[in-house]
């Protein structure tokens, strides 16, 4: 394998993040992301107040590194924090920072979230959706390589629109959250007990698998065991209609991640074979116990506050939803619709000897791909063979957690009220997340394999099983077996599946507010997050215990008792 550097892309400094793209990502997901991403934020942030210019995003050897972008004098990072009043006095003169304050100061007024999720569920949701299923209907078979190249650049101009709205969603479905947690500190709970009530606020995450879990009812009462997606339709009507209906609305998504060259759903029935017959009734917070969960918290707060705190997390609840709604919608379906166009352009072109691999279609940017299918001009089957070939090498890469230098942030006190609160809203957001301070990727590569296994727990009873360790959820669904502890780098909306029939789940990197977090509280799943060192010390096959109450993996000699067990 050649070596290849890992050079800083740019001033500054640059975290790598796994949780989207594991690492040799497609040239058209790099594009799509980072375009998307950069002129979104740069864009809603002047809109919501936020004290910086945009999130910028790299892609280095096929991973990507994200930096935050500062608002003045971008390209030229500060390694010294200049003088506090100095800073106090640019952040009340400097005519962008008043216009941010103005921004900031309308936002926590009258916040803009509700509208935002009411005109999502009333008009953005039901217009991607009739747009997805508009091209999820085209039959691929019946277009020539004209109407295919046609078909494909439409789908990438469709995800150009996802995405944009993908992100822009992102900067209102968070800032609830996390402004719960901050103000939350300020009557003194802590910021796990807090999310703890956002559990069961997320339908969108479980309608799909109580989908399935109502096929697997019918199934065993039927006292039949199904060995094929056709055996399941042909037990009844009823579950026939289930199954197209899941299907519809779910066979064209990516499953095993966010990038094109991972399968959809519909490749793999046996997936969702194995979901079906290892599901069970999902299980959520009782509406009773919820409620002594909130009045427990209120019973902490002053009186007169009451109001105000019921009407942060209710709009803390209402974000969550939309947090978890918004990404099978405008990525995984349409970049799975993207996906299953492509595979029919690589099959086409293998047949007539213009690429050597039809996977070898994934190494196309947006603009070489409709032109090769459509009109033959294009790079080479051999340029196309080495850069599949070095794609293929980058995923074996151990990328460095930073690139740069450090940069200082200013100090949130020298900031005016409005852009202070906003400040402090994305610095808890990132490090619930798993990715601010307290969190530094520097101080967690130090930790040697002979520390504890320590994170963050969810869950209240402990739980022992055998471990098995993926790298992706592609690798976990195939080999992970029902209720066995799944032991991860992170996860993502494609984990849904994994952890609809995982026992437990252990994963290096994230907050009590990352995604892995979230999935575990709403499944009711025992987990420990950001066991950092939890790939050098837990081998597959292993017998371990997650002890959730106190945040720690234990790495046991057998697995004497299985299950969950009282502490």
């Amino acid at each position: 394998m050649e070596d290849l550097d890992f050079d800083p892309p740019g001033p500054g400094f640059w975290q790598l993040d796994r949780s989207h793209f594991p690492g040799g990502t497609t040239p058209i997901a790099r594009e799509l992301v980072g375009t998307a991403v950069e002129e979104v934020y740069r864009r809603e942030w002047a809109n919501i107040g936020i004290p910086a210019d945009t999130l910028s995003i790299r892609f280095v050897n096929g991973f990507w590194y994200s930096r935050m972008r500062p608002l003045i004098f971008p390209d030229r990072p500060a390694v010294r924090q200049p003088p506090f009043i100095l800073l106090w006095l640019v952040a009340r003169l400097h005519p962008e920072f008043r216009r941010r304050e103005k921004a900031a100061k309308r936002f926590l007024k009258n916040s803009q979230v509700s509208e935002v999720i009411n005109t999502w569920k009333e008009v953005g949701r039901p217009s991607l959706v009739a747009k997805n299923l508009d091209f999820q209907d085209t039959n691929l078979l019946d277009l020539d390589d004209a109407a295919l190249g046609m078909h494909l650049a439409n789908l990438i101009d469709h995800l150009r629109k996802t995405f944009d709205e993908h992100f822009r969603l992102h900067c209102y479905d968070l800032g609830p959250i996390g402004r719960f947690l901050v103000e939350g500190s300020v009557w003194g709970i802590p910021s796990h007990q807090l999310l703890a009530l956002l559990a069961g606020a997320s339908p969108s995450t479980s309608e799909p698998l109580q989908a399935l879990n109502e096929i697997s009812i019918e199934i065993k009462q039927s006292g039949i065991t199904p060995s094929s997606l056709d055996e399941v339709a042909g037990i009844s009507a009823s579950t026939s209609e289930k199954l197209d209906a899941y299907l519809r609305f779910h066979g064209s998504v990516l499953y095993g991640g966010y990038d094109i060259d991972s399968p959809t759903l519909k490749e793999s029935p046996e997936v969702i074979l194995a979901t079906i017959l290892a599901s069970e009734s999902l299980t959520t917070s009782e509406t009773h116990e919820f409620g002594i969960e909130v009045n427990s918290v209120r019973s902490r707060i002053p009186a007169e506050d009451y109001e105000h705190f019921d009407d942060l997390l209710f709009q803390a609840r209402e974000a969550m939803d939309l947090r978890d709604d918004n990404g099978p919608i405008t990525v995984e379906w349409p970049c799975g619709l993207l996906r299953l166009g492509m595979l029919e352009a690589g099959l086409r072109l293998k047949r007539s000897g213009r690429i050597a691999h039809e996977a070898h279609i994934f190494e196309l940017t947006t603009e070489e791909l409709p032109e090769l299918i459509s009109n033959k001009s294009g790079p080479t089957a051999t340029e196309l063979s080495e850069r599949a070939r070095l794609r293929s090498q980058q995923k074996l890469l151990d990328p460095p957690l930073v690139l740069g230098k450090v940069e200082k942030p200013p100090p949130v006190g020298a900031l005016p009220k409005h852009l202070s609160m906003a400040v402090r809203t994305v610095q808890k957001i990132l490090s619930e997340l798993g990715m601010g301070e307290g969190n530094d990727p520097i101080e967690q590569d130090k930790r040697t394999v002979n520390e504890e296994l320590l994170g963050i727990g969810i869950g209240k009873s402990k739980y022992r099983q055998v471990a098995r360790v993926a790298e992706n959820a592609h690798e976990a669904l195939e080999r992970l077996q029902p209720g066995e502890i799944l032991v991860t780098r992170t996860t993502s909306p494609a984990y849904n599946m994994v952890l609809s029939i995982a026992g437990g789940l252990v994963t290096l990197e994230g907050g009590a507010m990352c995604h892995a977090a979230v999935l575990s509280r709403e499944f009711n799943l025992p987990a420990i997050i950001g066991v950092s060192n939890a790939f050098d010390e837990i081998e597959d096959g292993t017998c371990i215990e997650l002890d959730p109450e106190h945040g720690r993996v234990q790495i046991l000699e057998s697995l004497e008792v299985k299950g969950k067990t009282e502490n």
